[in-house]
């Protein structure tokens, strides 16, 4: 197997485990799964984004993004208003519980995922989230499935 196939396969494995493993422990403490997490906090990043962006952003289909956004709005996590200036638009908007539950989320995955990367020194760290970083732009690129137009700041 050569070193790029590796590297995929490494990249491709260990991002399912920790969705599932991140799904898991979002659903035990707080009650949202992983895709609600990831749809909060692309609301809190990039208010008054539509829905189809949405769904190209975290590769899934519009109608998932519209039933995970009508299950937020059941929890009181997004309201739903009519576009004063075009009735058709509707505009999502996190509330305040949303943007409280977005925090909370972010808290629990750090802490839970934090022991991950104890046996990594600052540095290694620091290096694997800038290689990280560049695998995302490169990928990430307009024209390409499933891109996105943001970067990951904290």
């Amino acid at each position: 197997m050569g070193q790029v196939i590796k590297i995929g396969y490494l990249l491709q494995h260990t991002a399912s485990i920790l969705s599932r493993q991140s799904d898991q422990v979002l659903q035990e403490r707080l009650g949202i799964g992983m895709s609600q997490y990831r749809l909060l906090l692309m609301m809190q990043k990039s208010p008054n984004v539509q829905q189809r962006k949405l769904a190209e952003c975290l590769g899934q289909t519009e109608a998932s993004v519209s039933r995970q956004i009508k299950l937020l709005c059941e929890k009181g996590m997004m309201t739903i208003k009519v576009n004063p200036k075009s009735r058709r638009e509707h505009i999502t908007v996190l509330t305040a519980r949303g943007n409280k539950m977005t925090d909370a989320a972010t808290d629990v995955l750090e802490l839970y995922h934090g022991p991950i990367l104890e046996g990594l020194s600052d540095k290694q760290q620091q290096q694997l989230i800038e290689s990280l970083t560049l695998i995302h732009k490169n990928t990430c690129v307009p024209g390409k499935p499933f891109a996105c137009d943001h970067t990951f700041d904290n």
